[in-house]
């Protein structure tokens, strides 16, 4: 028996949710070798995304928020991006003690090189990445509402 027949047996046991968040981190390792040559983590491609979506400039505590991070660890990747100049950080036109973050034209010239990247990362595996995409956007939509169903019951 070879050692990918081998693996492949042992994994018919794991329960999905270990499925799930070892195939996360494959991706994200692959995902994030590609992008180092467009000077981007996958953490600053779901940033630049936020970014690039909406008009206005964005709190670093709202796009902890939309991202479902800690703030710290926004702080973190905010840094890297505006290091490399992909973000700006300025001061709050309603309130000079925060700042606000927008995206760049740098930012978003690499944001479309990394859409570029997202696109090869599953050429390899034999699986529909359209299917696979559609599959997790409901389970995260369903997750997601069920979170905040959970959540607002606390109250």
């Amino acid at each position: 028996m070879t050692a990918a027949s081998t693996s492949s047996l042992s994994m018919d046991s794991w329960p999905t949710g270990r499925l799930l968040s070892t195939a996360a981190r494959l991706v994200e390792h692959s995902w994030n070798q590609k992008l180092a040559g467009v000077g981007l983590t996958h953490a600053g491609v779901i940033v630049l995304d936020v970014l690039s979506a909406t008009e206005e400039p964005m709190s670093q505590a709202m796009i902890a928020q939309r991202v479902r991070v800690r703030n710290p660890t926004m702080g973190k990747t905010l840094s890297r991006l505006e290091a490399r100049g992909h973000i700006r950080r300025q001061p709050s036109p309603s309130d000079g003690r925060s700042h606000v973050v927008s995206i760049t034209d740098l930012g978003a010239r690499a944001l479309i090189e990394a859409h570029e990247v997202d696109r090869t990362v599953l050429t390899r595996a034999p699986v529909d990445g359209d299917k696979l995409r559609k599959e997790l956007q409901t389970i995260v939509v369903l997750l997601a509402s069920s979170a905040r169903e959970i959540t607002s019951g606390d109250r």
